[in-house]
């Protein structure tokens, strides 16, 4: 499967001007014979678009999300948007869309609300780790940036099936703190998952800068054994990468952690972790 990560930076808070730039990298996706095109968090209104929040959050339903998917065709592509939920709820939400239709939504679940990040202030969290098919090979677990950040909700998507994981981020110098690496910090994490669960990843950054916040790129596909495939620079760009099925075979083959995950056990260690932090909240220096 030729897939394809599209690294660029987007205007905060102008839905049409976005609107124009999915466009454009759509069509370069389809100059490429892509099946599979990401883009970043929040690409339809920028990282800093919650400071319009009321003007640009769109229904699940918004039939410019369809315009892209039908420009489209049979490539299916990743976006991010500031969705309005039921009761005007708003989440940070990416999709995966394919002929038309949205296939798949996740909501962004790890609200970071730390160093230069306040998303707590706007978003509610998503409850559900969810997979879909992109075709009878490809099952795509979709998480949004500071959600791989959670071993926990990584672990969820490959024990639901994830052959390929997909994250789309807003991942800038200054976001955490001095002396923080976040370029580091990505490359580490997302070699980690792919190869200790045996399955390709995309990470698609944006760059540029808004505001307070320098994003700086370095967007990456990675096969099942955590090598690069294709790695972006500081500037905006498009990545292209084949992915062979069979070398995931392979890799869990060898390495079998999905297989050998013990569910049960982590359930049953789950419940009794919280029945004992209830105990302590009950009786104080109960330890």
């Amino acid at each position: 499967m030729k897939v394809g990560a599209a690294q660029f930076a987007s205007e905060i808070g102008d839905i049409n001007a976005n609107m124009e730039i999915h466009h454009d990298w759509i069509a370069r996706g389809l100059s490429k014979q892509l099946k599979l095109l990401v883009m970043p968090e929040l690409s339809l209104v920028g990282y800093h678009g919650t400071k319009y929040l009321l003007d640009v959050a769109m229904k699940f339903s918004d039939p410019r999300l369809q315009q892209l998917s039908v420009a489209a065709g049979n490539m299916a592509i990743v976006l991010g948007f500031i969705e309005e939920g039921p009761a005007a709820q708003f989440y940070n939400t990416a999709v995966i869309m394919k002929q038309g239709k949205v296939i798949h939504r996740h909501r962004k679940i790890n609200m970071p609300n730390y160093g230069k990040l306040e998303e707590g202030k706007y978003f509610a969290k998503g409850t559900h780790v969810r997979t879909c098919s992109l075709d009878e090979n490809w099952h795509a677990g979709l998480l949004i940036c500071s959600d791989a950040w959670n071993p926990a909700l990584t672990h969820l998507a490959f024990l639901a099936e994830t052959a390929l994981l997909i994250t789309p981020v807003s991942s800038s110098i200054e976001a955490v703190g001095p002396g923080f690496d976040n370029p580091g910090g990505w490359e580490l994490t997302m070699r980690f998952y792919s190869m200790m669960y045996g399955a390709p990843s995309i990470m698609v950054n944006r760059v540029g800068v808004e505001e307070d916040l320098t994003f700086w790129g370095g967007s990456c596909i990675l096969d099942p054994f955590g090598k690069r495939l294709a790695i972006a620079g500081k500037e905006e760009e498009l990545i292209v990468a084949e992915l062979d099925y069979s070398q995931v075979r392979r890799a869990r083959h060898q390495l079998p952690t999905v297989r050998d995950s013990d569910t049960n056990l982590v359930q049953s260690e789950i419940h009794r972790l919280v029945k004992e932090q209830d105990n302590r909240g009950r009786f104080p220096g109960n330890k």
